[in-house]
């Protein structure tokens, strides 16, 4: 029997605290905006799933930690 472990950003406040965390950490290109690619990648290097960043992504605007650009791209 294989047990299943939870992952750590399955929880989206946990995921949108890390989306958080690497946005602080990389460097903005243009009045403060950031390449959405840079956040996902690091994200989904640091174990987090296509699923998991998108709750966290939904759950960090929400909260108002971030902010989409209109076009989507920062």
């Amino acid at each position: 029997m294989k047990f299943v472990t939870e992952h750590s950003f399955a929880n989206p406040d946990a995921a949108a605290r890390k989306l958080v965390e690497i946005a602080n950490a990389t460097e903005a290109v243009q009045d403060g905006r950031i390449h959405i690619e840079l956040i996902n990648g690091a994200f989904l290097n640091a174990g987090g799933t296509p699923a998991e960043y998108r709750a966290g992504i939904v759950h960090a605007i929400a909260k108002g930690w971030l902010w989409r650009h209109e076009s989507g791209s920062y």
